[in-house]
């Protein structure tokens, strides 16, 4: 399959590159794009929702199945079949977590005044942070 089977059935989609969307995750009430989808050279579907949603989750809410992700496997003997070390770039996963970035700054803006942090906003802290570790994640660029 191309991404194309994919990409008819999810909203808001952006093209961010070659072989590569942002679009609304379909498992979520998602006002965001959070879903990056990422095609590669062998016909074969990532996808990533940086909101946390599960691949089993997006594409069974697109009403696909996890096989539809994957072409049939080539009898191509120089497929080594080796992961890609980074399958979101960089840019994808920024445009994925800014809205979370922007949470994160809004909740030490107010602790720099000396201003205290309700519940409810200390929990929404603690899942930007959640997401945004979650992104670096999936992007192989945690340090820690």
């Amino acid at each position: 399959m191309s991404a194309d089977l994919l990409l008819s059935k999810l909203d808001g989609v952006k093209r961010t590159g070659e072989g590569r969307w942002i679009a609304r995750c379909p498992a979520h009430a998602d006002k965001r794009a959070s879903l990056s989808i990422r095609e590669l050279d062998g016909g074969r579907v990532l996808v990533h929702d940086f909101a946390g949603c599960s691949v089993h989750e997006v594409v069974s809410a697109a009403g696909l199945e996890i096989s539809d992700l994957f072409p049939l496997r080539p009898s191509d003997p120089s497929h080594t079949g080796k992961p890609e070390r980074r399958p979101f770039p960089a840019t994808d996963i920024l445009r994925a977590i800014g809205f979370e970035a922007l949470v994160v700054a809004c909740a030490a803006s107010a602790m720099a005044t000396g201003e205290p942090l309700g519940l409810a906003d200390r929990e929404r802290l603690r899942l930007a942070a959640s997401r945004i570790q979650e992104a670096l994640r999936a992007g192989g660029l945690n340090h820690g």
